[in-house]
């Protein structure tokens, strides 16, 4: 063992909690470029890991842990809700109202290129919830009863998102243009149908595997947002109130089997007990970093009370490839 590793020790392991590294004040000033082999170990290992004793305060020192632990910056495209950009790669928490949970969830596990990491630094930890938990979804996967697992990796999912005219993410933000023949080849190029809507919108429709492997390991894993933006994880008078307004297809977002033919809501329960029953979570502390291997593991947040200001750096894109890549 290295002196750094000896330096760093071993996190602490806990039920029903991520692994925690408390770094020693000497570990803390060294930088994180010095261990960033030991903490990206503990993240192969782990699927994740929270680092303490940083002690992050700003943007921009969060951007700079970022970029020492980090190879490749991910630049925000197809997000699912707002969040402001702060540097290369670096980005407010999505904006979402504090009193709602946000569902387990890949970022951007729709695209058709994904972050394989991603960085969340808390300046500012909420005074309740609010934390980031995580669940490994090789283990999702296991606990999902055999027809849900059989269906999703037979059939893929598809999501459609509907853009309007006025209001919710920009254009520029979610295609990284406005003109409107660069956004048709951005779709095309990203596998991606889009057609306009009577009233001036976007629609966009993406089919993306539902069980991937593991780059590294080969583990097959549940990787999708089949749960996450279906219409059935809406409040119901949320849903119902949508629904009158915009119609069934008019809703923000919809989720599909592949071919189309819909996801029934007892499949969307059954995705998120599996969430549930392997979810882990720690406390937010200020200054704390957490690690996600975005393939590997999903994460949601519950609703918080107080103020609350996490970073998020996205990094080290991948391309997810099928579990069975025949019927691909």
């Amino acid at each position: 063992m290295t002196a750094t590793a000896w330096t760093l020790g071993a996190p602490l392991l806990r039920p029903g909690r991520p692994p925690v590294l408390h770094l020693s004040e000497a570990a803390a000033a060294a930088g994180p470029a010095r261990y960033r082999a030991h903490l990206r170990d503990l993240v192969h290992r782990h699927g994740a890991v929270l680092v303490r004793g940083l002690h992050l305060r700003d943007a921009a020192g969060f951007a700079a842990v970022a970029r020492a632990l980090t190879d490749r910056p991910v630049t925000e495209r197809e997000g699912f809700a707002p969040r402001t950009r702060l540097g290369e790669g670096v980005y407010t928490s999505a904006q979402w109202p504090a009193n709602e949970q946000m569902c387990m969830h890949h970022e951007l596990s729709h695209r058709r290129e994904v972050p394989g990491l991603l960085l969340f630094g808390c300046l500012t930890a909420p005074a309740q919830g609010g934390q980031t938990a995580v669940a490994d979804s090789g283990a999702v996967l296991r606990s999902l009863p055999p027809d849900v697992v059989a269906d999703a990796e037979r059939l893929g999912w598809r999501v459609t998102r509907n853009l309007p005219a006025g209001g919710g993410v920009d254009r520029a933000d979610y295609f990284g243009t406005t003109d409107p023949a660069a956004i048709a080849a951005y779709c095309r190029a990203n596998d991606i149908a889009c057609e306009h809507t009577a009233d001036g919108g976007l629609r966009t429709t993406q089919r993306r595997p539902a069980v991937v492997t593991h780059p590294e390991s080969g583990e097959r894993l549940w990787f999708n947002e089949i749960a996450f933006l279906s219409e059935w994880t809406l409040d119901p008078d949320v849903r119902e109130y949508l629904r009158s307004v915009y119609g069934p297809d008019g809703l923000p977002f919809r989720t599909h089997y592949g071919d189309g033919s819909e996801v029934p809501a007892a499949t969307v329960a059954a995705i998120d007990a599996a969430y549930r029953e392997h979810t882990v979570a720690e406390p937010w502390q200020d200054g704390d970093l957490l690690l996600v291997d975005n393939v590997r593991m999903a994460h949601s947040r519950p609703a918080f009370h107080g103020p609350r200001e996490v970073l998020v750096a996205m990094a080290d894109p991948v391309v997810p490839r099928p579990a069975k890549e025949e019927q691909w």
